[in-house]
């Protein structure tokens, strides 16, 4: 099978605020959006000047059954990655070749880490340090506007 793949299940929510005028639907409460960056997250860090070394990177494994795992309990994948628009079919078939499954892929994320996301939507944010496994809830410190 080819990816990436599509998801014929996923089904948006229509919402509206509070004068009931209708705004961006959403995912289900229990579908999750997963944007996952590449390099030195599912697999060696391979910075975007040395791309010949993209094609033969290591894929870490428990990323593999992990993010497989999420996609077939139904939730959206989206790599998201610094890597640039020249890299994408080198990129599109190491995933393959290294069996993630997906739905989407996302180019030019900004280098250099440090990242603060600000959405109107609810964000999470996970940081990769060792070892992929399932999510555990945790109790931590955030950054949030000053309502």
């Amino acid at each position: 099978m080819d990816g990436p793949w599509t998801n014929i299940n996923m089904k948006l929510v229509d919402t509206s605020n509070k004068h009931g005028m209708p705004i961006s639907p959403v995912l289900p409460e229990h579908i999750k959006n997963y944007l996952i960056d590449i390099d030195g997250t599912i697999g060696e860090d391979i910075p975007n000047e040395e791309p010949e070394r993209m094609a033969i990177a290591e894929a870490y494994p428990d990323a593999i059954s992990t993010i497989n795992n999420w996609f077939e309990a139904g939730h959206q994948i989206c790599f998201f990655t610094a890597r640039t628009e020249a890299h994408r079919q080198v990129t599109e078939t190491w995933l393959v070749e290294k069996g993630f499954r997906y739905h989407s892929l996302l180019m030019g994320k900004p280098r250099g880490g440090n990242y603060h996301w600000i959405d109107n939507h609810v964000v999470r944010a996970t940081r990769y340090t060792s070892k992929f496994t399932d999510l555990v809830k945790k109790n931590a410190e955030i950054e949030v506007f000053d309502d």
